[in-house]
This record gives C-alpha cells, sequence and structure tokens, in this order.
C-alpha cells in the first residue's frame, strides 16, 4: 500500500529513482519502540535502523560516549535524518555532536537544544523540506474528510500525522459522529493515544492538551475544506 501519494506519482514518472529514506533512531531502554512500530507501519518509503542505549543512567554523565555502539558514527553517516529518544541532555550532547560532523538533522521531541528540531510534541513537526518523506508522513495532522448531507463524517483520510500512531486512532474514532460531536472525540482520543505525558514539559506546556488541540484545529480545516 502507498500511503504517500506523492512519491508514488514520482515512482511512476521515474521508477530508476525510486530510493528509501534512511532514518536511525538512538532510544533509551526501548522508550522509542512504539513510535519506530508506527513508523514502520504507516511509511514505506523509510528505512529504519535502530540503536538502543541501555540504562539506567545517573543525572550526570561524565562519558556518554561509552554508552553509544562502535559504529555510531557509521550508522550517522548512513542515515538522512536521526531520531533522539535517549531522553538524557548528555546522551543527546553527544549525539549531536556527532550529528555536526556529518551535517545530520535531529528530531527530539519535547526537549530544548539550539542545535537540533525540538517540536513540543511529535504532532506539531512542520513540513520541512529538507526532512524529506518522514515530514511528508508525520508532524503537524492533515485530513481529507468526507461528510454527509445531514452532518456525519463518513469518511477520514489521514493525509500527515503524529508518528506515534495517536492521530490514526483519532481518525478511526470519529468516523460515523455527528460533526460537533467529532471535534470534541477527536481531541481525547488523541489524548488517550498520545504517548506523551501529561504533566508539563520544557515547554511549560501540558503535551496532551497541545496534541489534542492541534488536532481540533487540523479537523475544523478539514471540514472547512470539504464544505467549500
Amino acid at each position: 500500500m502507498w500511503h504517500n501519494y506523492a512519491y508514488y506519482l514520482k515512482y511512476l514518472q521515474h521508477p530508476e529513482e525510486q530510493t528509501l529514506q534512511k532514518v536511525v533512531v538512538f532510544q533509551r531502554d526501548g522508550l522509542g519502540g512504539g513510535k519506530v512500530k508506527a513508523i514502520s507501519e504507516i511509511s514505506d518509503d523509510i528505512e529504519l535502523k535502530v540503536v538502543d542505549v541501555e540504562g539506567p543512567f545517573p543525572p550526570i554523565i561524565d562519558f556518554p560516549e561509552q554508552n553509544f555502539p562502535d559504529n555510531t558514527d557509521e550508522l550517522i553517516e548512513w542515515s538522512e535524518l536521526v531520531l533522539d529518544h535517549l531522553y538524557h541532555p548528555d546522551l543527546t550532547a553527544f549525539l549531536v555532536e556527532r550529528a555536526k560532523v556529518f551535517g545530520r538533522d535531529i528530531i527530539a521531541s519535547g526537549r530544548k537544544h539550539p542545535d537540533i528540531l525540538t517540536p513540543s510534541t511529535c504532532c506539531t513537526l512542520g513540513k520541512f523540506e529538507r526532512l524529506g518523506a518522514y515530514a511528508e508522513h508525520f508532524g503537524a495532522p492533515e485530513f481529507e474528510v468526507k461528510v454527509s448531507e445531514d452532518g456525519v463524517i463518513g469518511e477520514v483520510k489521514v493525509l500527515r500525522g503524529a508518528p506515534c500512531g495517536a492521530t490514526k486512532e483519532a481518525a478511526k474514532s470519529i468516523v460515523g459522529m455527528k460533526v460537533e460531536e467529532a471535534l470534541p472525540r477527536i481531541g481525547l482520543s488523541t489524548q488517550f493515544n498520545c504517548f506523551a505525558k501529561a504533566n508539563p514539559n520544557v515547554f511549560l506546556a501540558n503535551p496532551l492538551h497541545i496534541a489534542g488541540e492541534i488536532h481540533i484545529s487540523a479537523l475544523e480545516k478539514a471540514l472547512k475544506k470539504s464544505s467549500d
């Protein structure tokens, strides 16, 4: 199944140019596992490699490089994009240092670092062209909806959404609902399926609230477009 229609058209026109975007994931103790699974299921134009850095870790790690595999540089050089699910400032600092050597972007949701992309939640990532297929599939949600004459949602197509899979599940939950019921429901369903924690993050905002609100806004936009 082709999830990215633009990619499919490009493949039809230039099949010899078909390539998979190479993405390497660095995670601590399997913390990115749910997103890795969802990315693999949703996208068919991304090749993933996963590195699991095993803890536990103290608050301060004096020699973070000792916790990474010997082929870390090789993996970063192979990749076109790096995803950080390390959730430790010293581990991330080392990863940033190595990624800079090879000019690779790093995405680390819910963190703050001046040299990498740090959306408040994984579903607030902008669609940056340099991030390739990953940003085509994942980030701020986009929907295409069909609504019946009596105001019931008959179909919801996810054009772009959260790499945790929350967008996909939330979209399913509103099919068959009246529009006025669907708007609050998609927000609640997103929060239920979201991997983020309920407590305020480094942006001093509740990531669950952000996730719910951005999905409601995306559905409102899709509904407006369907009625034009």
